[in-house]
C-alpha cells in the first residue's frame, strides 16, 4: 500500500504515529501470527487426543496374549510403542478394535511369534512428534498463511502486512528541505491568495478579533501540471506547521468502509497537530458526484468515502488551526455538497503562466543549468504559449541531454530549440528518408503556409519551417511565433488563420495540380475554426449574433468539446453552407498570396529543399527579395 507521506516542519516528534492514533497490539502482524501458533497448538493437541480416543490403549502383557491366541490382525512395532488392528470386532460399531500398548523393552523374539501367527506387522523408527508436527502442521499452514497474505497484498494493495488495512505516517525530520513561495515561479494571483491562509495560520488572532473565521478549505483548480502540489507545499513551508499529504485514490480499497475510516483518522491526527495543514491530491478521486453512475445497493465505498469528508469538514471547528487543502483538474465532477460555503470555502485558479511566467520558471530551472551567453530565455517563453510548468521543466531537461549528446560544454540556445522541437514535434526521425519527390512536395507544401502567415495583415511571424520528419506522422512543420500574449482573437484574425492552415494545401495545387494527404490537419482545423465561428462567436451574417448547440466541454481547462444539437435540420444547412463559405474565402486568400507572389513561393521551396530547415529570418529575407524583384 502506498504510504502517505507527513512533513513536520514545524514540530520534530520522537516517535512514529499510526493513522490510527497509536498501533494497538492486537492490531499488530505479530498479534495475528501468535494467534496462528496459539491455533496450530490447541488443534495439535485435540489431534493426538482424538487419535488415542481412537486407539484402544491395552497393557503390553494382554498384546502378547491376543498374539498368542492369533487375534491380531496386523501391527506397527516401534521401540517405543506397538499400534495396530485386532482380528475381533468391536460390539458397538462391528469395526475391528485397534490398539496401542508401550512395551517394557525391543523384545527380538516378538518378530519370530508375529510371523508365526501370521500377523502383517511392520517394523519403524520412533515418530519425531517434533518433525511431525512442524512438517504436518506448521508448515502447511505457514504456507496457506503466507500465500493468503500475499495474496491479500496484491488484491488490496496492503502494503504494511496480512490484514492490516491502516496507513502509517512517517515523519521526516525538521533538516528536510522547505518549499517557500520563492520556489515557485509565476501564479502570482494564487500566491498572493494562499498568502492570507499562512497568515491566518501563523496568527489567527488577527481575524478572530474581527468576529471573522479561518477559511476551512482551499480548492486549488487547475490543468495538470500547473503547481498545485508545490504551492501546498509552499503554504506549509511557509507557515512552519505540519503538512499531511494524501492522494484522493489512497482512500479507495477493496474493503467496504476503509476509506471512511482513513479520513476519521486523518483528522484526527491533524487536530492533534494543529495548526496544520491537510492537503488531499486529486481529490476528485473520492469527491466525484454522488448519484453519477450506477452504484450497488444505492451506496458504494466511494460515496461512504465522501460522506465522512463532508462531515469531517462539518465537525472541525476552523478555530484550532486545522486547514484542509485539495487539488483537482477535474472540478465540474466533484460533488456540490463538497464545494458549499463552510467545506471550500475559496478556489484558487492555478492556470497556465502567461508569457511573464513562463519566463520567470525558465530561470527558476535554467539557474541551476550551465547555460551558454547566445541563451535568450525570453524567446524561449515566447516559443512556448500553452505549455505548463512541468512542460518547462521538461524542456530544460532535454535541452542539457541535447547538450550532453552534442557534446556541449553548456547548454546552447539551439539545444532549447531542438528539446522544445522535440516536445512539440517529437523527435527527428533521421532513418525515415523521404524520396525526392516527396521531398519537393513538402518543401512547396511548408513554404504555402510560411509565405501565407507572412502576407496576411494579422499572421504571426514565421519562426522555423522543417521538412525532417518528426514523431508519429509529422513530414514537415511552420512555426509562428506569436508577438504578444493574446487572450482574444477577432474575425479578421480567425480569417487569416483559415487562409494560413489552407496555404499549404494550395501550394500543392498550383504546383502539382492535385492535392496530397499531408493537408488532412490543416483541413480538420480550418473547418473547426470556421463551425466555431458560426455556431459560437456569432461572425455569420446569416445566422447573426446567436449562438448554436449546447456546447459541453468535456475536461476542465482543455480536453474535448461535445455538442449536443439543439437547432432545427434548416439551420444545419445554413450553418454547413456559412462554414463552406469561410473556407473557401480562405482557399481563395491563399490561392491569391501564391499566385502573386509564385517567384518567393518557388525560391522559398527551393532554399528549404535544400537546407531542410530555415529559420524565420532567412524566411523573411527571401520573400521580400522575391517580393521586390516582382
Amino acid at each position: 500500500m502506498k504510504q502517505t507521506n507527513f512533513i513536520g516542519n514545524g514540530k520534530k516528534p520522537d516517535i512514529e504515529i499510526n493513522k490510527t492514533t497509536q498501533e494497538k497490539f492486537w492490531q499488530s502482524p505479530g498479534f495475528t501470527f501468535l494467534l496462528y501458533l496459539i491455533f496450530i497448538m490447541v488443534s495439535f493437541q485435540l489431534y493426538q487426543g482424538y487419535q488415542q480416543v481412537k486407539q484402544e490403549e491395552i497393557p503390553y502383557s494382554q498384546f502378547l496374549e491376543y498374539v498368542n491366541n492369533g487375534q491380531v490382525a496386523e501391527a506397527v512395532v516401534t521401540d517405543k510403542v506397538i499400534t495396530g488392528t485386532l482380528t475381533l470386532r468391536d460390539e458397538r460399531t462391528g469395526k475391528q478394535r485397534r490398539f496401542i500398548t508401550v512395551p517394557l523393552s525391543w523384545n527380538p523374539d516378538l518378530a519370530e511369534s508375529l510371523e508365526k501367527k501370521g500377523v502383517k506387522f511392520t517394523v519403524r523408527q520412533s515418530n519425531n512428534y517434533l518433525a511431525n508436527f512442524f512438517f504436518n502442521w506448521v508448515l502447511p499452514f505457514g504456507l496457506l498463511f503466507f500465500l493468503w497474505g500475499a495474496m491479500a497484498k496484491r488484491m488490496g494493495n496492503m502494503g504494511r502486512g496480512f490484514l492490516n488495512i491502516g496507513n502509517k505516517i512517517h515523519i521526516h525530520p525538521d533538516d528536510a528541505p522547505k518549499v517557500t513561495f520563492d520556489d515557485v515561479a509565476g501564479a502570482e494571483e494564487a500566491k498572493q491568495e494562499l498568502k492570507e491562509i499562512v497568515n491566518f495560520l501563523k496568527d489567527p488572532s488577527k481575524i478572530q478579533k474581527l468576529g471573522a473565521r479561518m477559511p476551512k478549505g482551499v480548492l486549488m483548480v487547475g490543468p495538470p501540471g500547473t503547481g498545485k502540489t508545490l504551492l501546498a507545499r509552499a503554504v506549509a513551508g511557509e507557515s512552519d506547521v505540519p503538512f499531511f499529504n494524501i492522494s484522493g485514490s489512497e482512500f479507495i480499497e477493496m474493503f467496504v468502509g476503509v476509506g471512511a475510516a482513513r479520513v476519521r483518522e486523518l483528522f484526527e491526527q491533524a487536530r492533534k497537530h494543529a495548526p496544520c495543514i491537510i492537503f488531499i491530491d486529486e481529490i476528485d478521486a473520492i469527491g466525484r458526484a454522488r448519484g453519477a453512475g450506477p452504484v450497488m445497493g444505492g451506496h458504494d465505498e466511494r460515496e461512504q468515502t465522501l460522506n465522512q469528508l463532508l462531515t469531517e469538514m462539518d465537525g472541525f471547528d476552523s478555530s484550532t488551526g486545522v486547514v484542509v487543502m485539495a487539488a483537482t483538474n477535474r472540478p465540474e465532477i466533484l460533488d456540490k455538497a463538497l464545494l458549499r460555503a463552510g467545506r471550500f470555502d475559496r478556489q484558487v485558479l492555478v492556470d497556465k503562466p502567461d508569457l511573464k511566467d513562463r519566463e520567470a520558471i525558465l530561470k527558476l530551472y535554467a539557474s541551476k543549468m550551465q547555460l551558454a551567453d547566445d541563451v535568450d530565455l525570453h524567446v524561449v517563453a515566447q516559443r512556448t504559449p500553452g505549455f505548463v510548468g512541468a512542460d518547462l521543466e521538461n524542456i530544460c531537461n532535454e535541452a542539457a541531454i541535447q547538450a550532453i549528446r552534442q557534446n556541449h560544454d553548456k547548454v546552447t540556445m539551439r539545444d532549447f530549440e531542438a528539446a522544445i522541437d522535440r516536445v512539440i514535434a517529437g523527435p527527428e526521425k533521421k532513418n525515415r528518408a523521404l524520396n525526392p519527390e516527396e521531398k519537393h512536395r513538402v518543401a512547396y507544401h511548408e513554404s504555402g503556409h510560411a509565405l501565407v502567415a507572412e502576407t496576411v495583415p494579422t499572421g504571426e511571424p514565421v519562426h522555423k519551417v522543417s521538412i525532417i520528419p518528426r514523431g508519429v506522422a509529422a513530414l514537415g512543420y511552420t512555426l509562428q511565433l506569436p508577438v504578444d500574449e493574446k487572450f482574444l482573437s477577432t474575425e479578421q484574425e480567425l480569417k487569416d488563420q483559415i487562409a494560413i492552415l489552407l496555404g499549404g494545401r494550395v501550394a500543392e495545387e498550383l504546383i502539382f495540380g492535385d492535392v496530397s494527404s499531408g493537408a488532412s490537419n490543416d483541413l480538420e482545423r480550418a473547418s473547426e475554426i470556421a463551425r466555431s465561428m458560426i455556431t459560437r462567436l456569432g461572425m455569420s451574417k446569416k445566422l447573426g449574433p446567436l449562438t448554436y448547440g449546447k456546447h459541453h466541454q468535456l475536461q476542465f481547462l482543455g480536453g474535448e468539446d461535445h455538442e449536443e444539437r439543439n437547432y432545427s435540420e434548416e439551420t444545419a444547412r445554413i450553418i454547413d453552407e456559412e462554414c463552406r463559405e469561410l473556407v473557401e474565402e480562405g482557399h481563395a486568400r491563399a490561392r491569391n498570396i501564391l499566385t502573386e507572389n509564385r517567384a518567393a513561393l518557388d525560391a522559398l521551396a527551393s532554399t528549404l529543399e535544400e537546407k531542410e530547415v530555415l529559420d524565420g529570418e532567412v524566411v523573411k529575407e527571401i520573400i521580400e527579395k522575391h517580393s521586390s524583384d516582382k
